[in-house]
Parts: structure tokens; sequence; C-alpha cells
């Protein structure tokens, strides 16, 4: 489970934000939405299964995202696809001298075989500063490593001893760790891999093709069709078939130089994804089935809920960490509804999975939908930093309009559109 993420330029730095899924403590005005929308790990924490970002554009919605996707990728892969040599692909903040040539500090708070750690890094383009791991056996947490520069400090409880010499300036000690089969760190990343599920709601194609995957190998295949058929889309069935194909089977319009790739790893697998519809006769009776081919005959709104439907019934079967950014593009408000009250009951997500997303979709501003501390808004300050801060943090009456009282501005986090009547001028 997700508890924070927090992400700056310099620990130090004022610009630093955190975002948290722990529940506050506060009363809806709807008693329900404190039984569905919350779960308790134990007396003291309780968590949150769904969380909003709004923000106007530009205003570092995607970018919160974007850094989490960043430290997932450097986690995992910074000892394996990095020479001593190389960069790391780290974005610094570039509208301030105050931290200029300075580390980016990222943090995550997770709960993993019901312990809850602590690990976070500090990196420039160039080099790891400092990198911790810290857990909670029991009460109190309890360091598992600490680095600074290149001295790394160990407790007893990570067997790592002796990797410390093999690990690059440019490398997570973690990263490295697991690749020396050190068990915990073997964990971690493999609960950041499975567990932590970061994807664009404009870009598809990499859940499109998990969501094939799991129809070929029949993994959730019913309740992902089901999902789908009751969003309604008019579909009565999907079908999805994966054939050998060669390079002699290619058309001849193809471009040359995908033929020369395809020849090159000798073939490959042709997916097709029928979408079966039903078809009527002139007095409105039932008569057949009508097949459309997905990519060339559906709506992009269907094409993207038939992509999102196999990771969002798998992060709901697996109790999973789900963050989309462009949560709302090209659906309709009702189904962008329908999703987020999947995740927001008891019923159809028992194992708790999260749903984090980053949206412009105002009709989910409700207070019959979130609780308070699940919306949190972005906002760029004068110097270009995005502030991120929860509508937890409003005092406000139980009755109020989210929707109303953010699009007249009084939570901020909105633009700010000058007089477009002179914009263009007449030239009579």
């Amino acid at each position: 489970m997700l508890i924070e993420f927090s992400v700056g330029n310099y620990r130090s730095f004022k610009e630093q934000v955190t975002f948290s899924m722990v529940a506050a403590n506060l009363v809806s005005k709807d008693k329900s939405l404190d039984v569905n929308n919350v779960f308790a790990i134990d007396q003291e924490l309780k968590l949150l299964k769904s969380a909003a970002i709004y923000g106007a554009n530009a205003s570092g919605k995607s970018n919160l995202a974007k850094a989490l996707s960043f430290m997932k990728r450097f986690m995992v892969n910074s000892s394996k696809e990095t020479q001593s040599t190389d960069e790391i692909s780290v974005e610094p903040f570039r509208l301030s001298t105050e931290t200029e040539g300075k580390p980016s500090y990222f943090e995550l708070v997770f709960l993993m075989g019901g312990r809850k750690y602590r690990y976070g890094f500090e990196v420039t383009q160039t080099r790891v500063i400092s990198e911790w791991l810290f857990y909670v056996p029991n009460v109190r947490e309890t360091k598992l490593f600490e680095r600074k520069l290149d001295n790394i400090k160990l407790s007893k409880n990570y067997d790592a001893d002796g990797i410390q010499q093999r690990t690059r300036s440019n490398a997570l000690f973690l990263s490295v760790s697991a690749q020396f089969n050190v068990d915990l760190a073997e964990k971690i990343l493999e609960w950041i891999t499975d567990k932590l599920n970061i994807i664009s709601g404009l870009h598809d194609e990499d859940y499109l093709n998990y969501t094939v995957r799991c129809f070929i190998n029949n993994k959730n295949r019913a309740d992902i069709i089901q999902l789908i058929k009751k969003l309604d889309l008019g579909i009565s069935e999907v079908q999805v078939e994966q054939e050998d194909f060669t390079i002699d089977s290619l058309p001849d319009e193809m471009p040359d130089e995908l033929k020369k790739f395809i020849a090159k790893v000798g073939g490959g697998k042709a997916t097709s994804i029928g979408i079966s519809h039903r078809k009527f006769d002139t007095d409105g009776n039932y008569k057949s089935i009508e097949e459309f081919d997905l990519e060339s005959h559906e709506s992009e709104g269907t094409k993207k809920v038939f992509a999102l439907a196999g990771p969002l019934i798998t992060a709901l079967k697996e109790g999973e960490i789900l963050i989309i950014d462009e949560f709302d593009a090209r659906l309709h408000p009702l189904i962008s509804l329908a999703i987020v009250k999947l995740f927001n009951s008891e019923e159809a997500n028992p194992n708790n999975a999260q749903l984090i997303f980053m949206t412009h979709d105002t009709n989910l501003l409700n207070n019959k939908v979130f609780r308070r501390d699940q919306v949190w808004f972005t906002e760029k300050n004068r110097y270009g930093a995005t502030d991120l801060y929860s509508l937890a943090e409003y005092k406000i009456r139980n009755d109020a309009s989210f929707e109303s009282d953010y699009i007249k501005g009084r939570y901020g986090a909105i633009p700010y559109i000058g007089n477009l009547n002179h914009l263009i001028e007449s030239n009579v």
C-alpha cells in the first residue's frame, strides 16, 4: 500500500512537496464515505482508497506522475542498465538559482508484508548524493542502511556487507543489492514493479498490450469483459486472437524499414481485437452479431476503456496501486465516476487497491464521491515551482459544493485567464 510520496529539488528547499494517502481525522457529511473510501491498517493508521489531483494546465500534475515514474525506473534499473559514465536521467528544477547544481529528492513510504518502509534518495545528473532505507519492525522506525556519497552504512538486519564496494556512484545501492540477491532488496523491487503502476490516459499503447496479454493468457478475461459490458459501450463480446507471421506474409505497402526490423527479429505475432455488437431489423428485433475491429471501427473512448480494463481489474483483484495521469481524457464523466466508485467500494474493492489520478473533470468534485482528504490541488507559485495541497487543509461547511467553489477559485489551482476580447486587433 502507498502511504506517502515526496519529491523536491533539495531536502532543505522550501518547494519540496508531499502527497499522502493517509486518511485525515475528519468526518464526512456522507458517513458511507468514511466506511467505503477508507481502510484501516491498525488502530492508528488509516489509508485512502482513492485520490484525485486537480490543477490548471502546466501546474505540475503530470510532473508528479513523471517523478514517481523516474523513481520506480531508477530503483529497478540503475544497477543493470547504466555504465559508470552514463548520466542519470533526472530532470532538475531549472527556474531557481537556489537549486542550480543541487540534487533532486525522492522518498516513498509504503507498506509491504505488513511492515512500513521508508525509502528515498537524492541524485544529480552525475551521481547519487544520498540514499536511505528505514522500516518499522515493531513500534519505532529503524535504519536498515544509509548512504552519503560513496559511504554506505548498514545495520545488521540488512545483509549486504561487501556490496558497498560494487556500487557505482550513478547507481542505487538498493538496486545493486537486489542484483546480488539480497532478499529484502529483491522484495522491495518486486513490490514496486508489481504493485505500483503508473500509466498515461493519453497514450494507451502499453496498457492496451497488457489487456491483450490478459486475454491471451486467460487472466481475468471474464471480469474484463464484464467491466467493458457494464460501462454501456454497446459491446456484447470481445475476441482477441494472435497469429504468427513472417516477412513473406507482410503487405507490399508496409515501409521497408519496418520490414527489415521484422526480418531481423524473425517474424512476430499479429494481434486482432474483435468487438461484437448486436444487429437489429427495422422492427427493433435482435437478428445477429456484427463484428468490428477495435482499432479501425471503434471510438477513441471505447479504445481507452478496453485498454484500461486490464489494469483496472488486475489492480482491484491484486490490491495494487494504479496512478493514471490525464484520467478523464476521452472518457465520459459518468464512466470516470463509475471507475472511481469501483475503488471507493467495500464490495468491488475488497483487497484495498488504491487509485490516484490527475484530472480536470470537475464532475467528480463532489462531497458524495470524495472526502476532503481525497482531493488534492497543484498550483504554480510566482517562481514556477509547484505547490501541492489537500482540500482537507480548508475549513469548509459540510454541505459545501466542492465543484462550484473550485471553479470560483476558492481553493486556487485554476487558470487565471486574461481578457481575450481584444486578442485579434481589427485592421478596420
